[in-house]
């Protein structure tokens, strides 16, 4: 326990109110120990039940966590601590290839004007929850993927989506099988939803199937699957497998959710998982290819799951704004903004294929099928990053992603140069040597 800080409160509350202060204020830094229940308990003269449910309240937020002998320790990436708190230190003049962002200069969303000279119709309470115009377009274009669109739900972002479908099945305690390595965002997600992790192997054609096989007959709940542009391996379903998956799946009782977040600027088509097991959900963005700030994405699924999600947003926001989805329409059927998107799809595989060949010709393996992201496994991260930072590149550590994978460094393609090749390659390579002379 950090000395320098000193645990308060009286109730379970307000105990876990001082300790989510001192995260904040980096007085309680990740992966710092918090005192045992009773030890706690004593110091503050209340009840050990007392200080147990604010450590109960702190895990159910994913602030912090328990495991066995280790006690209970603020967790590596609390939710309450904001995402520019957790990044790399990059110094001043290092290229950073470590955000995961898609190349602001190839979003359409920068081209929309602010106003729209057309008068609006009011949405008025009580009306749909999705635009019709939405519908229409939305349940085309996944009809046309062959992802079943008779029912849809709107909402703020892929990782809104996932939420709300997750919730609406299950419970904490709940088990449910992820990628690994996966996006870490995710990660955090379950935590704070108490629910448990079991870990699914990705190779470049999707989750291996023995290991989909093995946590469904452990007892997971729900699968959670990126289609393609996996994050962070941009592992993408190829048709065989998703063919295998669904076998495995068919009429099993668990949530399948698949998140389609790179629609448009993936670089590989979609072979999808919807409706091969009783309950699933279908989630795609529009932030990856439209931009960040566009925050919709069209939900699909069964009937119960798509009710569920509509249901616990009538009890939240109610709906997602029809200025935002009329946005999206507009986008989705803008002759320009759908040259750009292709446009930024060319780009996108041209740097991911370029950047493979140049780290193969330098006998480097790396992954990067579809998406903004290529992978590649280093002998130790810590060293493979600070090398890569003196050489003038910064790259996202893989312990951000993985559980139980060997290590590895994400480099976001999205707005290199072609003269940035061969030189990032030049430095990867190097990092890859002096991390596998320091762990000899």
């Amino acid at each position: 326990m950090p000395v320098q800080y000193s645990i308060a409160g009286t109730g379970a509350e307000s105990i876990a109110a001082n300790i989510e202060e001192g995260i904040s204020s980096g007085a309680l830094t990740p992966g710092d120990a918090l005192p045992p229940v009773r030890e706690l308990a004593a110091r503050l003269g209340v009840n050990a039940n007392t200080a147990a449910a604010a450590y109960r309240l702190l895990r159910d937020r994913g602030t912090v966590e328990t495991s066995g002998r280790r006690g209970t320790r603020v967790r590596h990436r609390p939710a309450t601590t904001p995402r520019s708190l957790l990044g790399l230190d990059i110094p001043a003049g290092v290229r950073d290839l470590s955000t995961g962002n898609p190349n602001p200069a190839l979003l359409p969303i920068a081209a929309v004007p602010q106003c729209d000279s057309h008068p609006r119709r009011p949405v008025l309470y009580g009306e749909p929850a999705m635009s019709a115009a939405l519908v229409e377009c939305a349940g085309a274009a996944l009809s046309a993927d062959g992802v079943p669109a008779e029912h849809l739900a709107v909402t703020s972002g892929a990782l809104d989506g996932i939420e709300r479908a997750l919730t609406a099945h299950l419970r904490p305690g709940d088990r449910v099988a992820v990628e690994d390595p996966g996006w870490a965002n995710l990660l955090d997600l379950l935590a704070a939803l108490g629910l448990s992790v079991d870990t699914v192997r990705v190779d470049d054609d999707g989750p291996l199937v023995a290991e989909v096989a093995r946590a469904l007959g452990g007892g997971a709940r729900a699968l959670v699957v990126t289609t393609r542009a996996q994050n962070p391996s941009g592992a993408a379903l190829s048709a065989a497998r998703a063919g295998e998956l669904r076998a495995v799946l068919a009429d099993r009782d668990v949530l399948v959710v698949e998140d389609d977040h790179c629609a448009g600027i993936s670089g590989v088509p979609l072979h999808s998982l919807a409706g091969s097991s009783v309950h699933w959900a279908f989630v795609r963005s529009a932030s990856k290819a439209y931009g960040p700030d566009l925050r919709l994405a069209v939900l699909a699924g069964d009937q119960r799951t798509v009710e569920r999600v509509h249901g616990r947003l009538r009890l939240g926001p109610g709906w997602v704004s029809h200025l935002l989805q009329d946005l999206a329409v507009r986008l989705w059927s803008d002759e320009a903004a759908s040259r750009l998107v292709g446009q930024a799809e060319r780009r996108y595989a041209d740097n991911r294929t370029r950047l493979r060949a140049a780290l193969a010709d330098r006998g480097i393996a790396a992954h990067g099928r579809s998406g903004l992201n290529v992978w590649i496994p280093v002998p130790d991260e810590t060293v493979a990053i600070t090398r890569l930072i003196n050489l003038g590149w910064a790259a996202a550590p893989g312990s951000r992603f993985r559980i139980g994978t060997p290590a590895g460094i994400r480099v976001t393609i999205a707005d290199l140069a072609d003269a940035e090749i061969d030189p990032l390659a030049d430095a990867i390579a190097e990092a890859i040597r002096t991390a596998g002379r320091s762990s000899v």
